[in-house]
């Protein structure tokens, strides 16, 4: 499971050190695709591929579904980590994302999240407030 929030630099050539944290699990190679608020999620080969499964399974009839497979699969990247533990970023999604030197990686469970450091911070600031708020009524049960 990754976890945790870091705060990797890109470098010139568009890489990212992976987390030391969440190298284990990502070594076998990832895939980076575009996620939702402008962030990139970084999955896993084996997980993208069992969430692409369910992607794909939205009924070709739905606009919203259409929509979010294609832009999630056009986008998508697989990569390899290095022997020093750096993906590259591919200019597309560094652009999506709008990445440019300081990151902020989180983890999010199932996936890492990478984020422009000051579109994460702006993120953080507006949601932080209702997080308390929000839990009962967001996943029934929890607590």
């Amino acid at each position: 499971m990754l976890l945790g929030t870091h705060l990797p630099k890109l470098d010139d050539k568009g890489r990212l050190i992976l987390p030391a944290k969440f190298r284990d699990e990502l070594a076998g190679g990832v895939v980076i695709t575009r996620g939702q608020e402008r962030c990139l999620y970084v999955f896993t080969e084996r997980e993208f591929e069992a969430f692409a499964a369910r992607v794909v399974q939205a009924p070709i009839s739905s606009r919203q579904g259409r929509d979010f497979g294609r832009l999630l699969l056009s986008g998508a990247s697989q990569e390899r980590p290095d022997a020093q533990h750096r993906v590259t970023i591919p200019p597309h999604l560094r652009e999506y994302a709008g990445l440019e030197r300081d990151l902020t990686v989180i983890g999010a469970g199932s996936r890492a999240e990478i984020w422009a450091a000051d579109k994460w911070d702006e993120y953080y600031a507006s949601v932080e407030s209702e997080y308390a708020d929000v839990a009962e009524e967001v996943i029934p049960g929890l607590f």
